[in-house]
């Protein structure tokens, strides 16, 4: 249950109103839009994730009205969703399709089509660039026409490039288990309500909008010995799906698709050792699969999604990374943030009651 603000005092509520305002604008200007947009693009990718709607233009908005508060601007995103009309689904997206702008694997040196570094900050030393505060749209310029010249950029579009995925590989030498294509329909969180056990489906529509820092702080917990051993990333891509939509006229022809644009994803498949029992009561070594993928350019969230999958898949009772109903109740940032905001709100008659309890209490009785 999501708490939201309650009435009060109309005038004071108008006041406080007025106020957010003009904190956000008393130096007397205001960042655009299009500079959130711009130059705030990791920030705008963890806001669509978490609210689970592919829009830069209306993060960068719902940003600047939160005064960049990420919990303030997912809730408000949420809420403009919620009002949106679900027109179509669209069809799945095949793995094979993405173009990928970065794919690394830590699981193998020589990934067959090699490692693509693409965009990131795990290269870069940790320290700050005094030269951003003074860089100048000149500087920018002919920082672009460099770069541009110097690489597979063309007319500010990149050559992205496809691959299959490296536990393809796995697969073929008999080292990964394969399962069966599983076409049955997700279930939709959005519209019908979480009930345990869930289905994977739920888990991972959970996990992919959940708070960013709170799959990071579940997962490090996994890693410490609350959950699975350590995992190794077999691969991480970052690239962008092309979407399509059938046509409602004919939708018994699956192949009459049409095109609606692309989006942005970060995709995590993590390699997990496992003890497996044979049928001769032996046990042997083997590989299980974790799989995160989250909007935009999300890489840690990604690679947690990947460990909590398969500790939620697991289902250790010992470990409370394990419990489904314990990460699936609290990673969610409208719920969390909403419940522990709504503490703010009057609990004038409640607190008087456990009041006088105490004062009873300390007066022996009476």
């Amino acid at each position: 249950m999501a708490y939201v603000a309650v009435k009060g005092g109309e005038n004071a509520i108008e006041e406080s109103i007025k106020r957010i305002k003009y904190e956000r604008i008393k130096s007397g200007t205001s960042v655009s839009v299009n500079d959130i947009k711009c130059g705030m693009r990791m920030l705008i990718d963890q806001v669509m994730s978490e609210a689970s709607l592919y829009s830069d233009d209306l993060a960068a908005i719902a940003l600047k009205q939160s005064e960049g508060s990420v919990e303030e601007a997912v809730f408000l995103l949420r809420a403009y969703r919620s009002t949106l009309q679900r027109k179509y689904y669209t069809s799945e997206a095949e793995y094979g399709t993405m173009r990928i702008e970065r794919r690394i694997s830590a699981a193998f040196k020589d990934v067959p089509g090699g490692q693509i570094l693409g965009t990131s900050f795990d290269y870069k030393h940790r320290l700050i660039d005094f030269t951003v505060e003074t860089e100048t749209k000149q500087d920018i310029k002919q920082f672009i026409k460099e770069f541009e010249e110097s690489s597979e950029i063309i007319d500010g579009v990149q050559e992205y490039m496809k691959f299959p995925k490296a536990t393809e590989y796995l697969k073929k030498e008999g080292l990964l288990k394969e399962y069966p294509q599983n076409d049955k329909a997700p279930r939709d969180i959005t519209k019908d309500q979480l009930s345990f056990p869930t289905e994977r489906s739920e888990r991972l529509q959970v996990l992919a909008r959940g708070m960013t820092q709170a799959l990071n702080a579940f997962a490090y917990a996994s890693l410490r010995g609350y959950g699975v051993v350590h995992p190794t990333v077999a691969e991480l891509r970052v690239g962008s799906y092309p979407m399509y939509v059938q046509d409602s006229a004919m939708p018994e022809n699956y192949e009459e698709q049409y095109y609606i644009g692309e989006i942005k994803v970060t995709e995590a498949e993590s390699l997990i050792p496992v003890t497996v029992q044979k049928s001769d009561g032996s046990k042997e070594l083997n590989f299980t699969l974790g799989y995160g993928i989250g909007l935009g350019q999300n890489e840690t969230k990604a690679i947690a999604m990947s460990i909590l999958d398969q500790t939620l898949e697991s289902k250790d009772s010992g470990f409370p990374t394990s419990d489904e109903e314990f990460v699936l109740y609290h990673v969610d940032s409208v719920e969390s943030s909403g419940f522990i905001s709504h503490l703010k709100l009057p609990h004038y008659v409640t607190f008087q009651a456990k009041l006088n309890d105490i004062r009873n209490i300390k007066n022996g009785g009476k």
